[in-house]
């Protein structure tokens, strides 16, 4: 335990790992970028992590791509943020457009988060169609029903994956649950491939589109407003 706290407790490391958190995987470049380290001191923070089991490395012809070792780092990295998020003394700084693009929508790893995962989980359990408890979750018929209707084979997801299929995961930003397991997996990879939400350059937060707008208001009855600093950036425009 030791161990593996001194290596994410390390700044450096730590935006390493955060920029990890969406899932993909990047290069030693990239990191020491997001890191704002120059390339020796990433490359030794790089190999310090992969000795220590947290990242893996995918070589790719002359490029070598690293990415969270599995999705049990991944839930490690989100549990800490929470209990930071919730147990540290506030300190005030100012919210940025960035800020609220990750408090609106994000990947936690391979899953949604941010108000747009949460309602999504709230929305899922009221209509009973997924009951959790603390630390495990359940998609009942009616929710079996809904997700084929999004075209989601749950079957072949349960066949194929060893993950958990259905969990809670504690949302450090709203500190509430979203859906996470191969299920929250799954739906996350739905979203993108329906067009419904698409990446943020150099962010872990995701836009939702306006197609996305409709297809989850029709789905699940959420409805989000825009990002308070982009809807703020728009009035400005207007004045």
């Amino acid at each position: 335990m030791a161990e593996v706290a001194a290596l994410v407790g390390d700044p450096a490391r730590a935006n390493i790992l955060d920029t990890l958190l969406d899932g993909r995987a990047f290069t030693a470049t990239e990191l020491a970028f997001a890191a704002k380290v120059g390339a020796p001191t990433a490359s030794a923070h790089l190999a310090k992590l992969v000795e220590a089991r947290l990242l893996s490395v995918v070589k790719q012809g002359r490029h070598r791509y690293y990415r969270l070792a599995s999705p049990l780092v991944a839930r490690m990295l989100e549990s800490i943020m929470a209990v930071a998020a919730i147990e540290m003394p506030p300190r005030y700084r100012p919210r940025t457009p960035r800020d609220d693009a990750l408090l609106q929508a994000r990947t936690c790893y391979d899953h949604l988060a941010g108000k747009l995962g949460v309602a999504i989980a709230d929305a899922l359990v009221a209509r009973s169609q997924v009951i959790f408890n603390d630390d495990a979750g359940e998609v009942t018929a009616d929710g079996v029903k809904f997700f084929r209707g999004l075209g989601m084979d749950l079957s072949l997801e349960k066949r194929s994956s060893p993950r958990r299929f259905c969990r809670p995961c504690l949302d450090f930003s709203e500190r509430r649950f979203h859906l996470a397991g191969a299920l929250g997996a799954m739906l996350c990879r739905q979203c993108f491939e329906l067009g419904w939400i698409e990446r943020r350059r150099d962010s872990r937060a995701v836009a939702i589109t306006t197609r996305g707008r409709m297809g989850l208001r029709d789905s699940f009855g959420v409805e989000l407003p825009p990002p308070v600093s982009t809807e703020r950036s728009r009035r400005e425009i207007a004045a």
